[in-house]
């Protein structure tokens, strides 16, 4: 193998152009693709970090994710109000590690689970 593999992360939806305003803004990506065939590209505007695409599948979501993603930020209140307003839900309590609030499990409009943390 020569190098690293290209990561890209797929997230699974039933319309992914009802969902991609969603991780536009939870990511700061903008929309780059849509292959017309149920798959729509985000990335960076930057182009440093992995394209994430939603991809349409007929079935719901039925349990917990296996994996998810982490977004790190300064302020997480003000940046989790936004994502509710755009249909996240903050899922449970948030944790706290030690005296400080460490991370918020969330769902993003139809239901992949993903978490805010505290970017210190």
């Amino acid at each position: 193998m020569t190098g690293r593999p290209r990561l890209e992360i797929g997230i699974d939806c039933p319309d992914p152009d009802a969902l991609a305003p969603f991780w536009e803004f939870a990511l700061g990506y903008r929309r780059e693709e849509d292959d017309g065939d149920g798959f729509i590209d985000l990335a960076p505007p930057d182009g440093d970090g992995p394209v994430v695409f939603l991809q349409r599948v007929p079935e719901p979501k039925a349990t917990k994710n296996r994996l998810h993603l982490d977004l790190y930020v300064a302020e997480p209140e003000p940046f989790m109000e936004q994502l509710e307003e755009l249909g996240a839900t903050r899922l449970g309590e948030p944790v706290i590690e030690g005296d400080e609030w460490a991370f918020q499990v969330m769902s993003d409009p139809v239901g992949n689970e993903f978490c805010v943390c505290r970017d210190t």
